[in-house]
């Protein structure tokens, strides 16, 4: 079952120009995400950022993963003869 990630990432038009961000904070989603693909670990990030914590990282991950999921064409199933 997937993460809910919904209690954790918000959007409003007054913080960060509406970008998703850690609910509360002004942390964007996609600043999270670059931090992870460039390599830091989940530590670091929270001594980065004291005001996120582990589950406010796994709900960027399954955001992610939820938003590319949507993104991505879903192609036929095969006939298998």
């Amino acid at each position: 079952m997937p993460m809910n990630y919904a209690p954790y990432i918000q959007r409003d038009p007054a913080v960060c120009a509406g970008e998703p961000v850690i609910a509360g904070t002004r942390i964007t989603v996609r600043t999270l995400l670059a931090s992870l693909a460039e390599g830091l670990s989940v530590e670091e990030l929270l001594a980065d950022f004291p005001t996120l914590s582990r589950d406010a990282i796994r709900a960027v991950i399954a955001f992610a993963a939820i938003s590319a999921e949507e993104d991505l064409p879903v192609l036929p199933a095969p006939v298998l003869a």
